[in-house]
């Protein structure tokens, strides 16, 4: 009995194994069309943006280019007409809508809105050209990986609990949202209607 389980074992690691190897080359060969297709989006990006711009994106570092390709490869929709504010308004709008499911206990309306908005719009150009130029360096853009996680990371785990209909635990993650868009405005936007130019 103890060499036939062992038997059965081996032979369902052995299928496991090749059906893994089998799979890899077809994933491996998807992933890399939309890895070229990223980086040419990118290089479009950035011939747009005023020489300035260009310079500071050629002096950051492959981990902070990286990170970049990164959270732009978690967006399905990209703009070539629309600015960031305007993103930002459809964002909002969407977070109105995800909380409007959970006190209306909608899981429905909770999870579209909150899948709407962990794939928001990329704005024409990219985030980086509506940044403060002095925003635009390693340090300063580091921090964008976890505020990435805190919005986008916790409005896919508050739609997977609706789905669920966990509508509890899907407005467990509203604060941590919100807490990340917050933070996330006071590194790059400052108070929004606020001007330098008056006494």
């Amino acid at each position: 009995m103890r060499y036939r389980t062992r038997t059965l074992l081996a032979a369902l690691t052995v299928a496991i194994g090749a059906a893994f190897t089998l799979s890899t080359p077809a994933n491996a060969g998807q992933a890399a069309p939309d890895m070229q297709r990223l980086k040419q989006m990118m290089g479009r990006q950035i011939q747009m943006m005023t020489p300035e711009y260009q310079e500071r994106v050629k002096a950051l570092s492959p981990q902070t280019r990286k990170l970049l390709m990164r959270i732009y490869s978690q967006h399905s929709r990209h703009s070539d007409r629309i600015t960031l504010r305007q993103v930002m308004l459809e964002v909002l709008n969407d977070y109105n809508g995800m909380v409007a499911g959970i006190v209306t206990d909608n899981p429905v309306q909770a999870a579209d809105s909150a899948r709407r908005l962990a794939n928001h719009r990329i704005p024409r150009g990219g985030l980086i050209p509506y940044l403060r130029i002095g925003d635009v360096n390693d340090e300063k853009l580091s921090v964008l990986s976890s505020f990435n996680d805190s919005v986008e990371g916790n409005a896919k785990r508050l739609a997977d609990a609706a789905d669920d209909g966990e509508m509890v635990k899907a407005a467990s993650y509203l604060s941590d949202i919100t807490a990340g868009c917050v933070g996330c405005h006071n590194v790059f936007r400052d108070v929004p209607g606020t001007t330098s130019n008056l006494k």
